[in-house]
């Protein structure tokens, strides 16, 4: 799953990279979706973007890695499957957000849902596949009880 995941996060972003340029402008898809190019310099949603301290990128990647570590002890602790997907979720997309903070010194979002005029924040496969492992995370835990 981890790697599945950080394959298909870069391939994704080496995708939007190759149509836009580093331009940040807008493609439509349809009624509910549009590929944007976004350089987030900060952290999920964007939070801390506005930061222009030139170590910032490399706090967080400290950030990231200690992370990663600490998902990957318990990953290799779990017996159970859907905590394993999970794990291997969050870490992939945690690793695909990192290549871009190394590379770039920020992470490449680019798919925006809206409705109307409401749009939600751009976000990429990276940032999906950590969203989603938190959430079965979560859900294992209520469902399980711990």
């Amino acid at each position: 799953m981890l790697a599945f995941i950080g394959l298909a996060d870069q391939i994704s972003k080496w995708w939007i990279l190759d149509r836009m340029g580093d331009v940040e402008r807008t493609l439509t898809v349809n009624g509910f979706l549009n590929f944007v190019l976004v350089w987030n310099k900060g952290v999920t949603f964007g939070v801390m973007s506005h930061e222009t301290h030139s170590y910032m990128p490399y706090v967080l990647i400290a950030v990231a890695a200690v992370i990663l570590f600490l998902l990957g002890r318990w990953l290799l602790r779990t017996g159970s499957t859907p905590v394993a997907v999970a794990l291997g979720g969050i870490m992939g997309g945690a690793i695909g957000n990192v290549i871009d903070r190394v590379r770039y010194g920020a992470v490449v979002d680019f798919i925006d849902f809206h409705y109307r005029t409401y749009h939600w924040y751009a976000f990429n496969v990276a940032d999906a596949a950590i969203v989603t492992g938190v959430a079965i995370l979560l859900l294992d835990g209520m469902v399980r009880g711990k």
